[in-house]
C-alpha cells in the first residue's frame, strides 16, 4: 500500500495519474497548500523541502519526496512506463528532465506572474511567456516524430501532461501546437489519467483544449 500526499497541482497528479497507470493500491492524504499544510511537522518529515507531493511505500518502509524521484521509484518497483536499459531508457530519463529542470519551473513562473499577478512586472510576463512557448516548441517539434516523448508511453509523458494542462494559465492555444495537440488529446482520453487528475479533488475536469 502506498501513502499518497498531494495537492491538486501538476506536480501532485505526477503522481497520483502514474499510481492510477501503474495499478497500485494507495491512500491519499490530502496536504492543502493554500492553508499551508506542507509546512507541518509532519510533512516535513517525509517532504524535507515542504513541497508536494511525496509518498510512503508501506510494504518497503521507503519514503519518497520530489515528483521525479517518485516517478522512477513506482517504475522501478512495477516495471512499468520507464524501459530498464538501452536507448529507451536514456530517451525517457532526458525528458523526464527535461520537465523537471525546463518546463515545470517555467511554466510556473509563467503561472505566478501571467495568472495571479498580471501588471505587476510587465518584463517578467514577457520573459515567461516567451520562454513557456519556447518550450511548447520543443515539445511539438519532439511530438512530430514520435507518438509520445520517449517513443513508447513513459513516465516522461506523464510528467509533463499534467502542466500542459493549465495552457490556459499559460495564455497557451495549444491548437498552435498541433503535435502537442496530438498528444495531449490522447493522454487526456485514457482512463487511469483522469482519475488520477481528479485527486484529491474529483470536481476537477482535464481542460479542453
Amino acid at each position: 500500500m502506498i501513502d499518497l500526499y498531494t495537492w491538486s497541482t501538476p506536480n501532485g497528479r505526477k503522481a497520483s495519474i502514474a499510481l492510477e497507470e501503474m495499478e497500485l493500491e494507495y491512500n491519499v492524504h490530502p496536504i492543502n497548500i493554500t492553508k499551508d499544510e506542507q509546512f507541518q511537522a509532519h510533512f516535513l518529515k517525509i517532504s524535507p523541502n515542504n513541497r508536494i507531493p511525496a509518498i510512503i511505500d508501506q510494504d518497503a518502509g521507503q519514503s519518497i519526496f520530489e515528483s521525479g524521484a517518485i516517478l522512477i521509484y513506482l517504475a522501478e518497483k512495477t516495471g512499468k512506463f520507464f524501459a530498464s536499459s538501452g536507448a529507451a531508457k536514456w530517451s525517457t530519463l532526458e525528458w523526464l528532465m527535461w520537465q523537471m529542470g525546463g518546463q515545470g519551473p517555467m511554466f510556473g513562473q509563467a503561472h505566478h506572474f501571467l495568472k495571479f499577478n498580471p501588471g505587476k512586472a510587465p518584463y517578467a510576463e514577457e520573459r515567461y511567456s516567451k520562454e513557456t512557448k519556447r518550450l511548447y516548441g520543443v515539445l511539438d517539434r519532439r511530438l512530430a516524430d514520435v507518438e509520445f516523448v520517449a517513443g513508447d508511453y513513459s513516465i516522461a509523458d506523464i510528467a509533463i501532461f499534467p502542466w500542459c494542462a493549465r495552457f490556459e494559465w499559460q495564455e497557451v492555444n495549444l491548437n498552435e501546437y498541433k503535435n502537442v495537440l496530438r498528444w495531449y488529446n490522447a493522454l487526456a482520453a485514457r482512463p487511469a489519467v483522469q482519475r488520477g487528475y481528479k485527486v484529491p479533488d474529483n470536481t476537477q475536469e482535464i481542460p479542453v483544449p
